[in-house]
């Protein structure tokens, strides 16, 4: 539980520099109106650690894609950091990391730095995948943040980068 008050301000302060960052590069206050994913190409937090403990084959590959210090304080088990999908060495980074990976991948992307319909990070990830010719991958939901709808729900996780 102190983990979650010490994390608070962090998400806070990170959320509104995240809209506001995405405000002045978008000149939209509302990025989901163009989310270029569909709902098969989504997962829930709950879906996903059931997932997650299943340990199927081929296991789940998670990316996060937002910045590193919300990865730093906790992140998914298993997650690997390729760096906010809002900028372009993000985008490189996870182009790189992509290439090692076989196009049919089961692959889910998550960021959860800001409520979903604000994040700058998941729609420019996604899109880098779609276009790469990745055809089995996901968005982990998080409406409101990863902390709010992944730890505060007791979902598993990981701390340190």
């Amino acid at each position: 539980m102190k983990f979650l008050f010490r994390l608070f301000p962090i998400v806070l302060l990170l959320s509104s520099a995240a809209n506001l960052f995405g405000r002045v590069n978008s000149g939209s206050s509302s990025p989901a109106d163009a989310d270029p994913w569909t709902a098969a190409q989504t997962v829930t937090p709950a879906e996903l650690a059931k997932e997650l403990h299943a340990e199927r084959d081929p296991a789940v590959t998670v990316i996060y894609v937002g910045v590193r210090t919300l990865y730093s304080g906790a992140h998914i088990p298993g997650a690997t950091f390729r760096g906010p999908g809002s900028t372009d060495q993000g985008i490189a980074d996870l182009k790189k990391f992509a290439l090692t990976l076989p196009k049919n991948s089961n692959v889910v992307i998550y960021c959860g730095c800001c409520p979903l319909d604000r994040c700058p990070n998941l729609r420019p990830a996604f899109s880098a995948l779609r276009d790469m010719g990745f055809a089995r991958f996901r968005v982990l939901i998080l409406p409101t943040s990863f902390a709010a709808d992944w730890i505060e729900k007791g979902y598993p996780i990981e701390k340190g980068s």
